[in-house]
């Protein structure tokens, strides 16, 4: 067989994951940005966006959702497409059995990453482990190339055997890292060797309707997952099929188990992903001096190629398995757990030791798998051990990095009373809070002209008293509280996105408990949740819950218009014809193609007591608002506040000029500055009243992310822009007029 033209790359993994489903040419992919596997949404978008593809990408609000989106898409009868890493993963966790369940193919690809908590964004294989009992057959490719090829096979192994597949890869290893590759140069290479796809399958068939997703009792659902464990046996056979075929077309190998210098090999390691490469290197060293090592790894993880395994382990002396995760109180992470019942069903009796390496990213050189060869030489060696480790003092005690801030340093500022319904605030002057301590000191790690520190602090200088903070994950998080420093003075918490609203009110609750009880002496403190960074995205429904609840917590939102975390992503508050990572202007493209989220608008629908937007351009403003939010918390429920935050970085303009941007936001009526109070709504500052009303043109030539919409090319998205602001402000001031509303 002649085979076809292929082209050399040079590329990551990402990129040719994204490449890949470029010429599979994916019906539809459901997506939300986690690092590290943002980037292949990233690439699919900017080769849509220059017309090279007609993949329709849907940007989900969460990445349990981005399952359900890939969910519904398959039971539509088409090829589905999706990446995810880490809290990604275990967020989206719960729809995976129900895909396999139903048997809709798929193909996830999953750049593996540390779950968190602590928080890190860097590789290791701990999210993956979660998914071996969801019914998916999982591959693993240990490079770049592998990742292009284990994306073209996956599709035709998924839809051969009705499951969904992923294809996983070390993060940040094989993810980013560039490697000389070959692609066939023709996409209809590709499409001829996965084939037309299934027929006959899905509910877009009026005249054939079916039902997916059944209610079952036993023992339906037990034949269910008796024939799903089939359709994984099946797989067994099917993968080396598809596997040989792709070999012939492409002259590349793919195998359920690679193995390098095994067969004479006293000494045997085995390591998961790109550490395989590094793991060679050692071998061939250790073979010079007289030593019989050797090492394989797995490019299939389910179906478990037991019977490869045992062939290949059978003469070993000893193996020491290497895990780049820890299945805790096991004695092993999950591939030592499985060579050893793979080695007990075959009936070998050969030791294996088990290693925990490489958490959190940590590299993993040809020294570190030479120590780890040595080890099988030595005498009493323990079965079970992590590597590289500090254990830490026994007898440590942390030392705080500031003073602690009393509550009556912090108080005598602002005073807050009800008045005909309304509260009024005394005091709290911009002058006067510079004598309240800042609650967030200098030294945090934020980019120049960030506003999230910016809005933070001037946000406390309205709060009284003693306060807690909450950061949902994101900028605001990561550049204050990089381990073992901290650059708050005041008690904090952190947790991920989808639920800070409901941490914060867990807080809340067991302080007031904890006081009713007697075990915490009488006071009072604030509790504010920090989000941004699309957080209130993924974290709606949570702060939703908490609103209607009426937990008395402040909710404050930086709106920076994207997930800038990971690389300026576009959120459902970037501004509609905004450029970002997943908005790309291109020919076929010319930016976000949907409008703003209006989430005050949101909050004021639960009934909440009080919702307010702030801006820096009016400090006064924002901090009489905080200092009312402060009052509504702790007497009548929760409140929200939402501040548009500038990201100089990602919004192409300067740092020094991030005050008149956001001043003209406020003066364009794109982000107007109000407060519903108690249901009633009341504009704090109105541009027209002041002769200072400007066209939304003029804010957005001011930034890099949408200056192009101010050409005549774009004219008529600049209108839509335009008019949808002046529909948004138009209703806001006849609810300003109405005395309900």
């Amino acid at each position: 067989m002649k085979q076809p033209e292929q082209k050399l790359l040079f590329e990551s993994g990402n990129e040719l994951a994204a490449y890949a489903a470029k010429q599979i040419n994916y019906h539809v992919m459901g997506y939300y940005p986690i690092t590290p596997s943002t980037q292949i949404a990233e690439f699919l978008d900017q080769m849509g966006a220059d017309g090279e593809h007609n993949i329709a990408l849907i940007p989900a609000e969460g990445e349990h959702s981005a399952a359900g989106i890939c969910y519904g898409a398959a039971s539509g009868g088409g090829r589905v497409f999706n990446a995810t890493s880490a809290n990604g993963l275990l967020y989206a966790l719960e729809q995976l059995p129900v895909q396999s369940g139903t048997r809709l193919p798929m193909v996830l690809n999953v750049a593996c990453r540390t779950v968190s908590g602590p928080l890190s964004i860097k590789g290791d294989h701990s999210d993956l482990m979660y998914t071996l009992n969801t019914g998916w057959v999982i591959l693993f490719a240990d490079s770049p190339q592998e990742v292009y090829d284990c994306n073209i096979c996956a599709v035709k192994i998924a839809e051969k055997l009705r499951l969904p597949a992923i294809v996983a890869f070390d993060g940040f290893f094989t993810s980013h890292q560039k490697r000389n590759c070959y692609v066939f140069a023709d996409d209809e290479i590709v499409q001829k060797f996965i084939g037309p796809g299934m027929e006959n399958v899905g509910v877009l068939d009026p005249e054939h309707p079916v039902t997916i997703g059944s209610y079952m009792n036993e023992p339906d659902l037990l034949n269910n997952k008796y024939q799903l464990h089939l359709a994984m046996e099946k797989a067994r056979t099917m993968i080396p099929e598809v596997f040989s075929e792709y070999e012939q077309l492409s002259g590349r190998t793919l195998s359920a188990v690679k193995a390098y210098q095994t067969e004479d090999a006293e000494v045997l390691m085995f390591v998961l992903g790109s550490a395989y490469l590094t793991a060679k290197a050692a071998v061939d060293k250790l073979r010079k001096d007289g030593k019989k090592v050797g090492v394989f790894t797995l490019g299939v993880l389910r179906p478990f190629p037991t019977e490869e395994v045992s062939k290949i382990c059978k003469n070993a002396r000893i193996i020491l398995v290497a895990d780049r995760q820890d299945s805790y109180g096991a004695g092993g992470g999950n591939m030592s757990l499985e060579i050893r019942a793979a080695l007990q069903q075959s009936g070998l009796t050969t030791r294996v030791l088990s290693r925990v390496y490489g958490l959190g990213g940590r590299d993993f050189y040809e020294k570190d798998a030479i120590s780890l060869f040595e080890t099988c030489y030595e005498q009493d060696v323990p079965a079970f051990d992590y590597i590289a480790v500090d254990p830490g003092e026994a007898d440590f005690v942390p030392k705080p990095y500031f003073a602690p801030i009393s509550e009556e340093t912090a108080s005598g500022l602002t005073v807050c009373s009800e008045e005909n319904g309304k509260v009024v605030v005394k005091g709290g002057t911009v002058r006067d809070t510079t004598a309240r301590p800042k609650r967030l000191a200098p030294g945090h790690g934020a980019c120049p002209g960030c506003g999230i520190p910016v809005n933070v602090n001037l946000l406390l200088r309205g709060i009284e008293g003693n306060v807690v903070l909450l950061f949902q994950t994101g900028c605001g998080m990561v550049v204050t509280t990089g381990y073992p420093k901290t650059a708050f003075r005041v008690p904090y918490v952190h947790n991920l996105f989808q639920n800070g609203a409901a941490t914060l009110a867990g807080v809340a609750k067991m302080y007031h408990q904890r006081q009713e009880r007697g075990e915490l002496p009488p006071g009072d403190i604030t509790f504010i949740m920090v989000s941004g960074d699309g957080g209130m995205d993924i974290g709606m429904g949570s702060a939703l819950g908490t609103a209607l609840r009426g937990d008395p917590v402040i909710l404050f939102e930086y709106d920076n218009g994207g997930y800038m975390n990971t690389g300026y992503q576009l959120s459902y508050s970037t501004p509609m014809g905004a450029k970002s990572a997943t908005s790309h202007l291109g020919s076929h493209r010319w930016g976000k193609e949907f409008f703003h989220k209006d989430m005050p608008r949101i909050m004021a629908a639960t009934g909440m007591p009080y919702v307010a937007t702030a801006a820096e351009s009016d400090p006064a403003d924002f901090i009489r608002k905080a200092a009312k939010a402060q009052y509504y918390a702790k007497n009548h429920g929760t409140a929200y506040i939402k501040c548009l935050s500038a990201c100089p970085l990602n919004w192409g303009d300067k740092p020094n000029t991030e005050r008149k941007v956001i001043s003209a936001a406020v003066n364009s009526c794109y982000f107007p500055l109000y407060e519903v109070e108690q249901g009633c709504t009341t504009i704090s500052y109105n541009p027209e009243q002041k002769d200072k009303k400007i066209p939304v043109e003029d804010w957005l030539k001011m930034m890099g992310r949408t200056k192009h919409l101010c050409g005549e090319k774009y004219k008529d998205v600049r209108e839509m822009i335009q008019q949808e602001v002046d529909r948004r402000w138009q209703r806001l001031k006849a609810q300003s007029e109405h005395h309900l509303l």
